[in-house]
């Protein structure tokens, strides 16, 4: 049975605690739950008016949820039939959020249908069939100021001391305290003089001194490998999001095809005509 709703201005717009509707097991969106004039408020209505809550109302009980949004589309539904005339501004808001809404609908259609998991594969495989091995190093260098300093190091290395060992003992880089070790980098990475004489190194091998932009420097490959390819599951979210929005686009152009769309010639109208919102009075 529905309850008695007495308008008290604007303090009536505020949710309230109310007596609630008793469950039906066959109910459907068109179910209606109040009516005010000749229309007609659906549950459908009420269950859109509640996903649009803002977050704070969740903390809300379904009872009072429900009897307040009633009150609130029938107190709306009450101020809206006491409006004379429709002003523009409402229609054309209408139909743009109608328009909005079913595009929406049909981009929500195409995107879902576009990342299955047998596309997401297939376009997972299409980026690396060709795609090259790139190598990657792992090296160790020790850095001094002259190459004086760099061949003393060298020397020391090439007597038997570990290559660590003598880093610790005269790097002044930053890695020195650790023996000079790098980690692994790709091309690019390091300043060309660098990059150029580790590719030139065979595993194990020590460089003679070498000078950068940073200093001197005696430098060892201890590692190299191919760069490992990111899996399938992390590159999901760029190809799910690369699959629909090419499905979209596609779409977008086969109906653009199949139907005649005329758009303005360019300088047809002022720019500034979108500020004209004394048009919409």
């Amino acid at each position: 049975m529905l309850k008695q709703i007495t308008f008290c201005g604007a303090a009536a717009l505020s949710f309230m605690a109310a007596t609630t509707l008793q469950a039906q097991d066959d109910v459907t969106a068109d179910t209606v739950v109040a009516t005010v004039g000749d229309t007609e408020i659906t549950l459908g209505e009420v269950i859109i008016a509640r996903g649009q809550l803002p977050q704070q109302y969740a903390q809300f009980p379904n009872e009072a949820l429900f009897d307040g949004i009633v009150d609130q589309l029938i107190q709306q539904q009450l101020l809206a039939d006491a409006l004379e005339k429709t002003p523009a501004g409402i229609e054309l808001t209408l139909q743009n959020e109608r328009r909005a809404l079913m595009a929406g609908e049909v981009i929500s259609d195409i995107a879902e249908a576009a990342a299955t998991d047998e596309a997401l594969q297939a376009a997972y495989d299409a980026r690396f069939a060709d795609a090259e091995e790139i190598p990657e190093f792992n090296a160790s260098h020790l850095l001094v100021e002259t190459e004086e300093e760099a061949a003393a190091a060298k020397a020391r290395i090439d007597d038997g001391q570990a290559f660590a060992d003598v880093a610790r003992d005269v790097s002044t880089g930053p890695t020195g305290p650790n023996g000079g070790d790098l980690g692994w980098f790709g091309a690019g990475a390091m300043v060309p003089e660098f990059e150029e004489t580790i590719k030139a190194l065979e595993v194990g091998e020590v460089s003679e001194p070498f000078e950068t932009q940073f200093g001197w420097h005696v430098a060892t490959l201890n590692e190299t490998r191919m760069q490992p390819q990111p899996t399938l599951e992390q590159l999901r979210p760029q190809l799910v999001s690369e699959l629909q929005e090419a499905a979209v686009t596609a779409r977008l152009e086969e109906l653009a095809a199949a139907e005649t769309v005329v758009e303005p010639e360019e300088g047809a109208f002022d720019p500034n005509l979108i500020d004209r919102v004394d048009l919409l009075e």
